[in-house]
């Protein structure tokens, strides 16, 4: 059974299409009380949630009424007859699903986890499809029609996945040579998060992995001009760092025309003037 938070909220079960759920305010009790399952959600604190601008006087009848629609959505999907998956208890709503019952949001948050590790290890291609998937599993809004502390907070938790899944996408497929899905990835990352110094790194390794180092020194200076001009900082020493490792590399365009070229250093032109530089130069290795 997979439950999807993101976007339309649905319960997927085998092979069945789709079920989805109508309610604005159903699919926000459901949002809470599928990630708060571990331990249960507080009557007062799903209240709130539902109502964050303050309660309305009938506040008790019409969560009941929530909370019943949610139950006949996961009932329907359940597929066990006779239990009932939501139930009340000591002040707080238990969601009870089955084993195999995974979110969106979760799925999405272990594969980053695996994902670096499988960076870290080597690999990429490994990394790149559970990143990858996970940018997938998050395509669309969470609950867009509402806000509350608890949606964003929740939407902010589901972001930052959505970042890193499409940072270590772009890392993995530029370490492997697929410059085109790497830059894209990092350019969404970047449209995201404007500010977020490491979506700037993998752009700028995207753009060198693809030979382009011109542009990925670009994009380092479009940064830095942005937190001058925004935040009155330079950027971080590993962004720094990458910056500076992208200058002493070899320009290709520059080191072709060179390959191409003519000799005409100190040896064509004089074999005593090249001994004079001999002192000058490195030992030979």
């Amino acid at each position: 059974m997979l439950i999807r938070l993101v976007g339309l909220v649905s319960i997927e079960h085998e092979a069945e299409p789709p079920r989805h759920l109508s309610s604005a305010q159903a699919q926000i009790a459901l949002a809470r009380l599928v990630l708060e399952r571990s331990a249960g959600t507080g009557r007062d604190q799903l209240a709130d949630t539902l109502w964050p601008q303050g309660l309305p006087d009938t506040w008790a009848s019409a969560l009941r009424s929530v909370v019943s629609r949610v139950r006949s959505f996961v009932t329907s999907a359940h597929q066990k007859p006779g239990e009932t998956p939501l139930v009340a208890q000591s002040g707080r709503y238990l969601l009870h699903l089955p084993g195999d019952a995974v979110t969106d949001v979760e799925t999405a948050e272990a594969s980053v986890s695996e994902a670096r590790q499988a960076c870290r290890e080597g690999a990429h291609a490994v990394a790149l499809q559970l990143a990858s998937g996970a940018v997938s599993n998050l395509r669309g809004a969470f609950l867009p029609a509402h806000e509350g502390e608890w949606v964003n907070t929740t939407r902010e938790r589901i972001e930052a996945v959505r970042l890193s899944a499409l940072e270590l996408s772009s890392a993995s497929a530029a370490a492997l040579g697929n410059s085109h899905h790497a830059l894209r990835y990092a350019d969404e990352a970047v449209r995201r998060a404007p500010f977020r110094e490491s979506a700037h790194r993998c752009r700028m390794t995207a753009h060198a992995a693809a030979g382009n180092r011109a542009d990925a020194l670009r994009v380092y200076q479009q940064l830095r001009e942005l937190l001058s001009d925004e935040l009155g900082i330079e950027p971080a020493p590993s962004t720094q760092t990458l910056y500076l490792d992208l200058l002493r590399q070899p320009d290709p365009a520059r080191e072709a025309a060179r390959a191409m070229a003519p000799y005409s250093g100190p040896a064509a032109v004089d074999p005593l003037l090249m001994s004079a530089y001999a002192p000058l130069l490195p030992p030979a290795a």
